[in-house]
């Protein structure tokens, strides 16, 4: 597997190509923008190598705790970390869970301090309408982030298989093939 900084490497020289094809596709250089930021967001903070003490872990700084129960739960390169698409959700899920607590916390001081009188209710309606009224760059951010991820499982992919065809040879990619085995009638 590429160290954390050959992960890096590749996120940002793979950047322009995403951006490229971000620009063909939609013609808008605001979603381009956010394609590229979801891109380098889940290429350098929020990718798969959050379960091991890792590059994208130490990224995090004082902030990393929040990774350790997810460390602890995860093994590394298992389907749940390094899967294309489960392994993003899962970790978006994951942080959108932290970031929820800790609006949570942060709306009832500001209720509780300054008197805001905000209410779930409110709260609720205006990220369900920010949602509705901007799906399209919801989107972009989605794929932005799915694509920072996939440029670490091809990485890792692509390593994994040359060790592997290096060893093996090119059988490496086939399944193995079962032997038979004779059974013995006991008497």
């Amino acid at each position: 597997m590429p160290a954390g900084r050959t992960h890096d490497r590749i996120t940002l020289w793979t950047l322009p190509l995403a951006a490229s094809l971000g620009l063909i596709l939609t013609r808008n250089g605001g979603l381009v923008l956010i394609l590229c930021a979801g891109f380098l967001f889940g290429g350098l903070m929020l990718g798969p190598d959050l379960d091991i003490h890792s590059v994208q872990y130490k990224r995090w700084g004082v902030f990393r705790w929040i990774w350790l129960p997810y460390r602890g739960s995860m093994k590394h390169r298992s389907p749940l970390s390094h899967a294309p698409i489960v392994g993003t959700v899962l970790r978006v899920v994951y942080l959108g869970v932290w970031l929820g607590i800790a609006s949570l916390v942060a709306i009832a001081l500001c209720n509780q301090i300054w008197q805001m009188g905000w209410t779930w209710n409110q709260i609720g309606e205006i990220v369900g309408r920010s949602i509705s009224q901007h799906k399209l760059a919801w989107l972009m951010l989605a794929i932005g982030l799915e694509l920072g991820a996939l440029s670490h499982y091809v990485a890792d992919w692509l390593t994994s298989g040359y060790k592997r065809r290096k060893t093996h040879g090119w059988r490496a990619f086939f399944p193995a093939k079962r032997r038979r085995t004779r059974r013995t009638k006991k008497s």
